[in-house]
């Protein structure tokens, strides 16, 4: 069991120095404030998927003192944490680096004794993360049984006995009564020892492993030997998977995921090949094509959906949370393009971010712009916008204005895109460009024509902040005697080309259109209402004008609104709470995986046709697509983890499909419940769904722990565009309540779309 448990990293670079490094371990110094700086002993264990850290606490279990190197998101060297920048500014960036994590865990600032030490840290770590992401399905899944079966070995014997097979059981999120699990190891215990060892070990593990679902499947397609023959997969990619360049993809995809050198010589495919294909990325629900930008990004800005965070700043809640500037560099790096700076006098001349009347932790504009520009472009090469709500007294509005000139430099849009001045540029023209949504002088009407001379004056205010609701907010509103204007500076009006904020006062009367590059922000309530009563009027004004929606001032624990009913009358800038996970966050993603996560996605015809019609709240006939029947087969899962980490507690899990989209495409149906099995559960159950728009329709499934007495337990979620779903028998990989993947958890599914008659 030994040889098997070895991490597939450490075989493979066993050699690698920086991994001898890790696994000898070494004293590192860890950051936590600038008066706490303590020495710990950080080492990677022999499995070469975790970390062991010393900690000084009594009674910390042992569990605590271990970290998975796959909750890690990246290693930043020197000094790129904002622990870093403010408590380890004496010591060399060379000996400093961070572990950030991908859930709302702390960053991790350590200190390495010598620039070689660091360097060993930051390469071996990396290492091992591109290790683990480039390795298959199926060694995941081999990696994984062996990380639980060294958990069931107690006494380290490299056995197996009949109470550690039970316990690995439950390790693996599988109920065995004593009969079944006897009779499992009676099966595999061929040397009759009653200890379970190399070969038996082995057998145990193709039968846990089994997927006779899929068995079932290559049989139609396969030879009395065990091939299926480039010819037979040809027709199975055709007529299952429904993949129109089946006779190009087959030798293909034999090439790629045949492991039998002799079928691949022989241009067949065996079942464990058949498996790797249905696993990778070609087996896969969501569309891989999807995965690249794929559509037109020549159209106007205002054409696009675009991935929008509010109060990007906070990592918590509205009222008392924390500032942080690491949450730009999370949003930014979830492919969110347009982020939101709320600005306020500062001490010493420079000014702060923070959530104004509140008592969220205040950061500094300049450390803002600078996490702006070195995370903008990392996800997506197109255009970022900072929306400004200013509230900054004339003198550090020019310091804002200063900073952004200064650090952002050329990547500042500080003029109209080849003169144009009737119509937004595209995506594709501003690529690389940040872009500044604010106020501007009322003298200087056209942004798009050049500037004069006026050095300030008073424009409306738009404060956010004071629309909580709140008591000690609303206190502190009516104290400071809120008024309706606020004094601009020039310098600060001349970052904002393309973006100029306006109180909406209705919409366009034919004969006297407002300009391009006027847009409103809208309250979630405001704009549903708009939606509601004058959808269509809505779509043909966001055809030329951009809207910034936002969540209503009650929501004080930052929770979110249902972006949907927004995207579908054409809203781009519909901004959410990116640190708050859920259902509408989920769904936000899923529509922004699309367009190859690059966080604009075209909007369908319909939204954009200057002689459109559409109003999603009565949908009468039109050029909307044809109409669709889903069909969906749930067949099974597989390695659902655990909810409840103890060992005696297994899930019962549950599969709900939910259709996003207009009114009457909303749904929800769900399976039966599978008691005690989050291994290998079953439902094979079908559903049908009748598609009315499936341009704006999106598909999320979500596995629950179902529980008689309180609420579920969320296990994981997938969703995506309904124009994104790939037919046939595909796998559906889940996501944790953070939107990150799980190593090995899926969905096995069967996916049918019609034309509705």
């Amino acid at each position: 069991m030994a040889s098997n448990g070895t991490f597939l990293a450490c075989k493979s670079l066993k050699d690698d120095k920086d991994l001898k490094f890790l696994l000898k371990g070494s004293q590192l110094l860890k950051v936590k404030s600038s008066s706490w700086r303590k020495e710990r002993f950080y080492k990677l264990q022999e499995d070469c998927k975790t970390i062991w850290q010393e900690s000084k606490k009594v009674l910390r279990s042992p569990e605590s003192q271990i970290f998975s190197i796959e909750d890690i998101r990246d290693v930043r060297s020197g000094h790129k944490t904002e622990g870093m920048e403010k408590y380890a500014k004496d010591v060399p960036e060379y000996r400093c680096f961070s572990i950030i994590f991908k859930d709302q865990r702390k960053n991790l600032d350590l200190i390495a004794s010598s620039e070689d030490d660091a360097n060993h840290w930051i390469a071996g770590l990396g290492k091992i993360i591109a290790h683990s992401n480039s390795m298959n399905q199926k060694q995941k899944l081999q990696h994984w049984i062996h990380t639980c079966l060294r958990k069931a070995d107690k006494n380290k014997d490299n056995k197996m006995s009949l109470k550690e097979l039970k316990d690995f059981l439950k390790e693996v999120n599988i109920e065995v009564d004593d009969y079944h699990a006897k009779k499992i190891f009676q099966h595999c215990d061929k040397s009759k020892t009653e200890a379970l060892e190399d070969d038996e070990i082995e057998e145990f593990y193709k039968i846990l492993t089994e997927r006779k679902e899929i068995d079932s499947i290559f049989q139609v397609y396969s030879d009395p030997e065990g091939f299926m023959s480039c010819q037979n997969l040809v027709r199975f990619l055709y007529e299952v998977q429904q993949e129109e360049d089946a006779v190009v993809a087959a030798p293909a995809l034999i090439q790629r995921y045949e492991p039998n050198e002799r079928a691949k010589r022989g241009n067949a495919m065996t079942k464990d090949g058949f498996l790797m294909y249905l696993l990778s990325d070609e087996g896969n629900i969501f569309n891989p094509s999807h995965r690249k930008v794929y559509q037109d990004m020549t159209q106007p800005l205002s054409h696009y959906l675009v991935s929008s965070s509010h109060n990007t700043y906070l990592m918590e809640d509205q009222i008392t949370g924390p500032s942080s500037t690491e949450a730009y560099i999370r949003a930014l790096t979830k492919g969110c393009r347009c982020v939101e700076l709320d600005c306020w006098d500062g001490p010493n001349s420079e000014p702060v971010i923070y959530h104004g009347y509140t008592l969220t932790s205040k950061i500094l504009f300049s450390d803002v712009i600078k996490a702006i520009k070195n995370y903008a472009f990392q996800t997506s090469p197109y255009p970022v916008i900072i929306s400004l709500e200013n509230h900054c007294s004339v003198e550090q509005q020019k310091v804002m204005a200063q900073h952004m000139t200064t650090i952002l430099q050329d990547m500042l849009l500080v003029a109209p895109v080849d003169g144009n001045k009737s119509q937004f540029p595209s995506p594709e023209q501003l690529k690389g460009k940040i872009l500044v949504k604010g106020k501007k002088l009322s003298r200087q009407e056209d942004p798009t024509n050049g500037n004069n001379n006026l050095e300030a004056e008073d424009v409306s205010d738009e404060d956010e902040a004071a629309e909580i609701e709140d008591e000690s907010v609303k206190t502190k509103v009516e104290q400071k005697g809120k008024s309706d204007t606020l004094k601009l500076a020039k310098e600060l009006s001349d970052t904002v080309v393309y973006c100029k904020s306006v109180h909406f006062e209705g919409f366009d009367d034919p004969s006297h259109p407002r300009a391009f590059y006027e847009m409103s922000s809208f309250s979630e309530s405001k704009a549903l209402k708009l939606a509601q009563e004058s959808g269509t009027s809505f779509i043909h004004h966001n055809i030329r004008h951009l809207s910034r929606i936002y969540p209503a001032g009650w929501r004080t624990d930052s929770s979110n609104y249902s972006p949907v009913d927004l995207w579908n009358v054409g809203c781009q800038i519909v901004a959410l709470n990116f640190q708050t996970a859920g259902t509408e966050m989920d769904v936000y993603q899923g529509r922004f995986q699309d367009n190859g996560f690059s966080g604009y996605v075209l909007k369908p015809e319909f939204l954009r046709d200057e002689q459109t019609k559409f109003n999603p709240k009565s949908i009468t006939e039109g050029t909307w697509g044809t109409k669709k029947k889903l069909l969906l087969r749930i067949i099974s899962g597989q390695q659902l983890p655990k909810v409840n980490k103890s060992k005696n507690s297994i899930v019962d899990p549950k599969v709900t499909i939910e259709i996003h989209g207009v009114q009457q495409d909303n749904n929800k149906k769900q399976t039966k419940v599978i008691e005690n099995n989050g291994f290998n559960p079953n439902w094979n159950e079908e559903f049908t769904f009748d598609i009315e728009i499936p341009a704006l329709a999106l598909v999320r499934f979500v596995v629950e722990d179902f529980d008689m007495s309180t609420k579920n337990d969320f296990i994981g979620q997938y969703t995506l565009p309904f124009t994104s779903l790939k037919q046939g028998y595909r796998h559906i990989h889940l996501l944790t309540k953070n939107g990150d993947p799980y190593s090995s958890s899926t969905l096995f599914v069967f996916v049918n779309i019609q034309d509705c008659e």
